[in-house]
C-alpha cells in the first residue's frame, strides 16, 4: 500500500502544499507516495481520517489546528512542546496501535528565511498575531537574542499589545515586523494588519508569513516606505522539506 501524506486545516483553498509535494514526488521519482488535503473544521476529525485512510504516514497541520491538535497526539518533540504548537505529525503504525508524534517545522522555515535579512539595527521585533505561527517566530527570536512583543486584536498577556497602542516610538524600537496572522491571504487578499504604516522606514524589515498572494498589502505598504520585505514562500519550502525528513526517518 502506498504511503499517504496530507494537510489538515480549515479552510484549505489557499494551500500550496499538495502541489509542492506532488511536484516533489514526480521530480524525485518517488512512486510510492501521494498527498491529499483534508479540510476538517475540528481537530478531532483526525480520528476519522486515520480510520478511513489506514495508509496515512504523515500530516501537515495549518490554521486553526496547530494548538488544538496537541491533545490528540501521543508525544511531542521538545520544540513543539515548548512552543505549544504543532504543524507536522509523523504517524507510526504498530501492531494494533497508531502513534501520532507532533513536531514544529515552522521554526526551521522561519529562521532560515529571515536570518539572512537581519542587520545590526534589527534588535527588536513586533509579531502580529498570537497563534501557532506567532509562537514559532517568538521561539526563533528568543534563540537569536532578539527582543519581541506580540500584537493582538484582543491582547491578554503582559507581553501583548493592542493595535491601537502602536505609536511612532514603538516603531522606532521594533524594526522587525512579522505578520503571523492570516490577514492578506487569498482569497481575502484585500485585508491587511491595521498598522500606522507611515511610521515605517528603510530601517524596518517586514516579513509576511502569507505566501499567496506573493505581495500582500502589508508588504506593499512596507515597500512604499523603503522597508526590506519578504513573503512566506521560502519559509514554507523549508518547513515542508523538514516535514518530509521527519516523515521518512
Amino acid at each position: 500500500m502506498n504511503r499517504l501524506f496530507g494537510l489538515i486545516g480549515y479552510p484549505l483553498g489557499h494551500s500550496w502544499s499538495k502541489k509542492y509535494f506532488e511536484n516533489k514526488f514526480e521530480s524525485e521519482n518517488i512512486t510510492d507516495a501521494s498527498y491529499q488535503v483534508f479540510p476538517i473544521e475540528k481537530a478531532v476529525a483526525i480520528v476519522g481520517l486515520l480510520k478511513t485512510y489506514p495508509n496515512l504516514a504523515g500530516l501537515n497541520v495549518t490554521i486553526p489546528h496547530k494548538t488544538s491538535i496537541i491533545t490528540l497526539l501521543d508525544s511531542l518533540d521538545p520544540v513543539a512542546r515548548e512552543i505549544n504548537a504543532v504543524n507536522t505529525i509523523r504517524i507510526e503504525h504498530k501492531v494494533n496501535q497508531t502513534i501520532l508524534l507532533g513536531y514544529n517545522t515552522d521554526v526551521h522555515g522561519f529562521e532560515q528565511s529571515i536570518a539572512p535579512l537581519l542587520r545590526p539595527h534589527h534588535r527588536s521585533a513586533m509579531i502580529l498575531g498570537t497563534g501557532g505561527a506567532a509562537k514559532a517566530a517568538a521561539w526563533v527570536f528568543e534563540k537569536l537574542g532578539i527582543d519581541f512583543v506580540m500584537v493582538s486584536r484582543n491582547p491578554e498577556l503582559n507581553h501583548q499589545l493592542g493595535y491601537h497602542e502602536l505609536s511612532e516610538d514603538l516603531f522606532e524600537k521594533y524594526t522587525i515586523i512579522v505578520n503571523a496572522t492570516p490577514m492578506g491571504m487569498a482569497p481575502d487578499a484585500d485585508t491587511f494588519p491595521p498598522l500606522p504604516y507611515h511610521f515605517l522606514s528603510s530601517h524596518h524589515l517586514l516579513f509576511d508569513m502569507v505566501y499567496n498572494p506573493e505581495e500582500t498589502i502589508f508588504l506593499k505598504e512596507g515597500l512604499k516606505q523603503g522597508a526590506i520585505t519578504k513573503n512566506g514562500f521560502e519559509m514554507l519550502q523549508v518547513q515542508a522539506e523538514k516535514a518530509w525528513e521527519i516523515w521518512c526517518r
